[in-house]
């Protein structure tokens, strides 16, 4: 990353006074929300005594210790190169959302005899979901975005119709709407197709605008310079207008998929084995709620990140080919 090899971290050791104004603010939250009784409290046990009973004093004590070597970490850290500080830090973060999550006395064995079946059905199910979906929205989307786009109103009022409606309508109320209208008219729908439908209609109506914007984006001069070599309309489109639109249209897109992800879960309340589904079910059934649902919560958690790093690669890619 350029902007990354080019960014220059000034030590704090040159801005006391920013040292000092992070102490005391370390200082104050740590004691004032009790530290003294959590991990940080196990630490320093043996220089305190019992935390719980060391009262305002106690708090202090700790929050004073745990301040300054959080300000001793972010001095230290300051020297070193900026990818290094990210690296550095992720790993901070990530040890103490696990010692986080180690508070709650959690049954690992109970998780690793269940992780398995949730990967292999819940998570295969989450991405059929949202792979399918995310197809069909891309569809929908250029096909509204091309209407919205269009000097035919009957078509323009058509897709902003549909975009206004889907967008103004919770997600959740969209797959209840299609699971259980659609009968009353006759159509019985699958769980799956119902909360497929659903997400397709919901993100095709957000990625319109996203299709919009950049096809929007390109000027009019490519257009009449595609007419004028006789090229029709879906010519235009694949050869000359997406193509230049792309590097504007993935980075929205793909978060746009990453969202989907996640919303996906939505699906479950109709009784698909999707990961939320799952999680709920079998923490149900041995009153295992928080071993299933930090399990699912770390597993969407790793599916995002992998499709964020697919986001930047494709990004990379066009960014590259459009230079």
């Amino acid at each position: 990353m350029l902007f990354a090899d080019t960014v220059v971290s000034e030590p704090l050791v040159h801005k006391p006074k920013t040292l000092g104004i992070m102490l005391l603010v370390g200082l104050v939250v740590f004691s004032f929300f009790g530290l003294s009784d959590t991990i940080f409290g196990e630490f320093l046990r043996p220089v305190i005594g019992e935390p719980s009973e060391s009262g305002l004093f106690g708090n202090v004590a700790v929050g004073l210790v745990v301040s300054m070597l959080f300000v001793g970490n972010v001095f230290l850290i300051g020297f070193l190169a900026f990818r290094i500080q990210v690296i550095v830090v992720w790993v901070e973060l990530l040890l103490l959302f696990l010692a986080f999550f180690y508070s709650f006395e959690l049954n690992y064995e109970f998780i690793q005899s269940k992780i398995w079946f949730m990967i292999s059905q819940g998570v295969m199910t989450t991405l059929f979901i949202s792979a399918v979906s995310i197809v069909l929205a891309s569809i929908l989307a250029i096909i509204g975005a091309v209407a919205k786009l269009s000097s035919n109103g009957f078509a323009f009022a058509i897709a902003s119709f549909y975009t206004s409606f889907f967008r103004g309508l919770p997600l959740l109320m969209q797959v209840y709407l299609i699971y259980l209208g659609m009968p009353q008219l006759g159509y019985v729908i699958d769980a799956v197709p119902a909360g497929v439908l659903a997400l397709t209609l919901c993100y095709g109506a957000y990625m319109t605008e996203i299709f919009r914007a950049g096809i929007q984006s390109i000027s009019k001069g490519q257009w009449e310079a595609s007419r004028s070599m006789g090229f029709g309309f879906g010519l235009t489109m694949r050869k000359i207008i997406l193509p230049q639109a792309m590097p504007l249209i993935i980075p929205p897109t793909g978060n746009q998929f990453i969202a989907m992800l996640k919303d996906s879960s939505l699906v479950s309340v109709i009784g698909v084995w999707e990961l939320m589904f799952l999680a709920r079910t079998l923490g149900n059934k041995d009153f295992r709620h928080m071993e299933m649902l930090i399990t699912a919560a770390l597993i969407y958690w790793v599916m995002s990140m992998c499709l964020e790093l697919i986001q930047s690669r494709i990004e990379r890619h066009y960014r590259t080919k459009s230079h």
